[in-house]
């Protein structure tokens, strides 16, 4: 796959960006959140330098990140003991089956 030069806008500036062909629209999209996060903290808190919405942006998205990824690990732990003792359960059904 070759990559495609794409125009996003963040934060009042423009910028050419490449990536895969065929995820132009999903790039536009992250662009489109980033910027509306960016806006967001800045009005919340106030903050006009652009460095430090950038930074506090960034972590923020990254505590979301980890938060998420806890919760899958969380969920899938969950789901492998589920898994389990379910077969554990098929196992003492099948051992009770009378033989023919």
């Amino acid at each position: 796959m070759s990559n495609q030069a794409v125009e996003i806008q963040v934060y009042g500036r423009s910028f050419k960006v490449n990536c895969p062909a065929g995820q132009e629209d999903a790039l536009r999209a992250a662009a489109a959140d980033f910027d509306q996060r960016l806006k967001d903290l800045s009005e919340r808190t106030k903050i006009t330098n652009a460095e430090q919405l950038l930074m506090f942006t960034g972590l923020n998205i990254c505590n979301e990140l980890h938060s998420e990824r806890q919760e899958q690990q969380r969920n899938a732990e969950k789901l492998s003991n589920r898994i389990n003792e379910m077969e554990d359960l098929l196992e003492k059904a099948l051992q009770y089956q009378p033989k023919r």
